[in-house]
């Protein structure tokens, strides 16, 4: 147990990842049922998000990961048939990942079951409960940034 808690109550950190792996799991499960896992879930919302297409360049900085890794996680995805490889109009020498129409359904589809999830999740917690766990948790991933 960390006793440095401000509040001078200690911080089990062990719990804490213990929760968030339970909550990715359940995720994770929920998603697979719609052959989508979280990495690609968030790849399709950083693609809808940018209006359909990217450089696999600009993926992999979106999703904080190497280029190898966005190049199999694309490859994953084209086999599902959610996205599909176009050469960019702008540089014949890069390659965009494209969302296709079965990628946006399936992108709206993991996202609605993310968030049932979450909000299943944190049924314990009264809204004020939830809202100061988010601006906890975003406060803890700006100060590791």
């Amino acid at each position: 147990m960390n006793d440095s808690s401000k509040a001078g109550r200690p911080v089990d950190l062990i719990a804490l990842l213990h929760t968030a792996y339970a909550a990715q799991a359940e995720v994770e499960s929920k998603l697979s049922a719609l052959g989508l896992s979280l990495p690609k879930l968030l790849a399709l919302k950083a693609l809808s998000d940018a209006g359909e297409s990217l450089p696999l360049s600009q993926l992999a900085e979106r999703l904080s990961c190497v280029k190898s890794n966005i190049t199999q996680l694309v490859d994953r995805l084209e086999a599902d048939g959610f996205v599909a490889r176009k050469a960019d109009p702008g540089d014949r020498r890069t390659r965009l990942a494209v969302l296709t129409a079965a990628g946006r359904k399936a992108c709206t589809a993991g996202a609605r079951l993310q968030q049932e999830t979450e909000r299943d999740l944190l049924t314990t917690l009264t809204r004020a409960e939830a809202r100061q766990l988010a601006v906890l948790l975003e406060k803890l991933g700006r100060s590791r940034a």
